[in-house]
């Protein structure tokens, strides 16, 4: 009996903790990936994830987010949401619709309200702070640049029974124009999964990661018979040159997969975070680090 899950970055490792106990208890990889998120986007305390994410230049939170079954390759997406307490919930819901799957700013607000779906004002105390501490200083001739603050929460979960979901959350890029959107709720590029193979999360600068849908190219070469960390290393690697050769620039690229066995394995340019939890490995936090020759060297964190 195998069951795994894996998250994007430090904040991850409290959704892991919580729905460690749900895929201990044969419950579901869905339930799984919805709780872990949950739990980051109520965070108030992170500052790229539902409440408490960073607002737009207009000082909107706007939040995306995504879910696929892979059992059926049915996907739910949202984008530029406000006022949506949980947007992975909103995702998951859309995932059961034979069409609509992706939705967009007041249409997706207006389902989550047919749907009875929690809304709540997104924009904490701290996020308005921390935007008028940013217009004074962009008024001031302080220029954005895309690390003002962005990152996103995915979770992949593997339950006992073999099924494999996959989720995405968050508020994308601090003072982005309105209605901006990143890779997160597109699939292929933000995520993918198939629960005959597995599935892979993305997380970084959404304007360079949505160049190539990398997590279905993960996928893919893991269907072929590639190990995970090899299939990760071949997708991600060698697009990360051939952009650099290209386009005289990189930002953040990091990537999680996991297979159909329980296998992890992680892929990135940049000190990267995540966290891990199996029927082989209790909740904990790991540290990878881009090499030499891209290679990965990943040590507990």
């Amino acid at each position: 009996m195998t069951y795994a899950m894996i998250g994007t970055w430090a904040m991850a490792l409290s959704g892991v903790q919580r729905a460690a106990a749900t895929l201990a208890a044969d419950g579901t990889a869905g339930d799984a990936v919805e709780t872990a998120i949950q739990v980051i986007e109520d965070d108030p305390s992170l500052t790229s994830v539902g409440y408490g994410g960073l607002p737009n230049e207009q000082g909107m939170v706007q939040l995306d987010g995504a879910y696929m079954n892979g059992d059926n390759f049915q996907i739910g997406a949202v984008a530029g949401v406000e006022d949506v307490a949980s947007p992975i919930a909103l995702a998951r819901l859309l995932a059961k619709e034979r069409v609509n799957n992706f939705l967009v700013g007041t249409g997706a607000e207006a389902y989550a309200d047919q749907h009875g779906l929690a809304r709540k004002n997104m924009l904490t105390s701290g996020a308005k702070t921390a935007w008028q501490k940013r217009q004074v200083e962009v008024g001031q001739g302080g220029r954005l640049t895309p690390y003002d603050g962005h990152d996103t929460v995915g979770m992949i979960a593997l339950d006992a029974r073999g099924h494999i979901r996959v989720g995405t959350s968050t508020s994308g890029l601090f003072m982005k124009h309105a209605g901006r959107v990143g890779d997160s709720p597109q699939p292929g590029n933000g995520f993918y999964a198939d629960s005959a193979v597995g599935a892979a999360a993305a997380t970084g600068l959404g304007e360079d990661l949505m160049k190539r849908p990398l997590c279905f190219e993960i996928v893919s070469l893991m269907a072929q018979g590639m190990p995970v960390q090899e299939a990760m290393d071949k997708a991600v690697y060698t697009f990360i040159d051939q952009l650099q050769a290209r386009n005289g620039a990189v930002g953040e690229f990091s990537y999680i997969a996991l297979d159909h066995q329980g296998n992890f394995g992680v892929a990135t340019n940049v000190e990267f975070q995540y966290a891990v939890f199996s029927d082989r490995v209790a909740p904990r936090l790991y540290l990878a680090m881009p090499g030499n020759d891209h290679h990965v060297t990943i040590t507990p964190a």
